[in-house]
């Protein structure tokens, strides 16, 4: 083992620089605890599969990309079914928590998490906890069967519905040891995450033989680490109808200008894969990279050069960018999760617009502020991300029953892995803004960087890089 700089941190050293980032396992802390032959061995649907099992040894590099003299670097343990199971199937009890802002897919990930537990493994107790976190101690909660949860993959929201807040470790892991739940089940972006990880703890410091697996849920695709989050294919493809929308009326009219707010409150991803897919966008505005209106190399500039060429326009803005531009902003606002309060900078920008525009320039221009929000957030999943949801829900079930804890099942380099809470919570991910991707949304566009060479110059040495080397030294994609 490896020193640790996290509590709990399993680090497995190997031959030529390899190193494994193991998740916990109930028998770190529980001596002695038996195990069972998995029910998957007997289960018609995988009976024509070549490997039941994962192999104990799988596991899955964090980067992909080497050089010939590179160490074998970080890896991630990779999920599946085990040859041995730590729960019997009629001792498990289960439960399902969501938490945070709705995301497309969420029903998804319920469905398929009952429908593991039942079909695969034979469970027949699992409950969902109503509204979040404080659900476990304040509310009812829910018996899901595969008949209840049949058809819910089809519609948008939770069924057992969410809230942001409400997390008190003690209450909750009392409510879990009052009601004799051993798998707990947690839907929720990197705050929800550190909420799991803090009940992780709570459970190991109590000697609780009780597992608990996080799926990463976060529209903006911020989480780290994992390939990407479920919900945002569906976002990206729903945010193409306001664009088009924005398209279709800025061009029907003389200096039509069409501004479109997405989701981004750190990162810019939605609006990024947006535009890229769109082609119809000739501005995108993100947070990680600082923008300015007036002057020379200026928004307005821009704006004012593109109506003049094309007699019309589309911004898309993420409603995380240019914040700082706003005079009533307050940085230290937060909401009940934790995440800071935005101010509404698409009508903020808009207003800007037809300031500058009307009383300064005195050109009459054709303005249409689209926020598609909510609208996007409450839609169901499409095909892809209802895959995707199908998948990292059966990896987690098939975690639980291995025995291990304390982890987020995520995609990794296109296989699915475990990962430790600490990983997924560490820190946000965002827009490399001097990586290849923007560049290429820039060439796209055609709209310049907006940032002065001073600025370049500090987000070149402060930009926070995407992947590690395979000694651990960051690095670039």
């Amino acid at each position: 083992m490896e020193e640790s700089h996290y509590p709990n941190e399993k680090l497995v050293k190997g031959e030529l620089g390899y190193v494994l980032e193991d998740v916990p396992h109930l028998s770190d802390y529980i001596p002695d605890l038996p195990t069972y032959p998995n029910p998957l061995q007997d289960n018609a649907a995988y009976s024509v599969v070549k490997q039941y099992f994962v192999h104990t040894d799988d596991t899955v590099p964090q980067k992909i990309v080497v050089h010939k003299d590179s160490p074998r670097g970080r890896h991630f343990r990779r999920a599946g079914p085990r040859q041995r199971v730590y729960f019997k199937s009629d001792e498990v009890r289960a439960c399902v928590v969501t938490c945070g802002g709705l995301c497309p897919g969420l029903n998804t990930v319920i469905r398929e998490i009952v429908c593991a537990l039942h079909n695969m493994y034979g469970v027949s107790k699992v409950l969902g906890i109503e509204g979040g976190y404080r659900g476990f101690y304040s509310r009812n909660t829910i018996t899901l069967t595969p008949k209840v949860v049949n058809d819910i993959h089809k519609r948008g929201g939770t069924i057992i519905g969410t809230s942001r807040g409400g997390h008190d470790t003690a209450k909750i892991v009392d409510s879990i040891q009052d009601r004799g739940i051993n798998q707990v089940y947690i839907i929720g972006g990197d705050g929800t995450q550190k909420g799991a990880a803090f009940i992780y703890e709570e459970i190991r410091r109590r000697g609780l033989k009780v597992v608990v697996a996080g799926i990463p849920k976060t529209i903006d695709n911020d989480i780290p680490v994992i390939d990407r989050s479920f919900g945002f294919d569906t976002a990206v493809e729903e945010a193409q109808r306001a664009i088009n929308a924005a398209h279709v009326e800025s061009e029907s009219m003389e200096n039509g200008v069409g501004v479109v707010k997405l989701m981004g409150r750190y990162s810019g991803f939605i609006a990024m894969y947006a535009t890229l897919a769109s082609r119809d966008v000739d501005c995108c505005l993100i947070p990680e990279s600082p923008f300015f209106l007036e002057g020379k190399g200026g928004l307005f500039e821009f704006m004012e050069q593109r109506l003049m060429e094309n007699g019309h326009m589309v911004i898309v803005i993420a409603e995380g960018a240019g914040q700082e531009l706003l005079t009533e902003y307050r940085r230290d606002e937060k909401d009940a999760s934790g995440n800071r309060l935005l101010k509404d900078v698409g009508l903020w920008i808009s207003q800007q617009i037809k300031d500058y525009f009307g009383t300064q320039r005195k050109m009459t221009i054709n303005l249409k502020y689209i926020d598609p929000t909510y609208m996007i957030r409450a839609i169901p999943s499409n095909a892809s991300d209802n895959v995707y949801c199908t998948l990292l829900a059966q990896s987690a079930v098939h975690g639980a029953m291995a025995g291990y804890t304390g982890f987020t099942t995520g995609l990794v380099n296109g296989r699915h892995t475990y990962i430790p809470f600490y990983r997924i919570t560490e820190r946000q991910n965002k827009v490399v803004i001097t990586d290849r991707m923007w560049a290429r949304l820039l060439s796209s566009t055609n709209q310049p960087s907006f940032m002065r060479p001073k600025d370049c110059t500090e987000a070149k040495k402060a930009e926070e890089p995407q992947t590690q080397s395979l000694d651990g030294k960051n690095c670039k994609r």
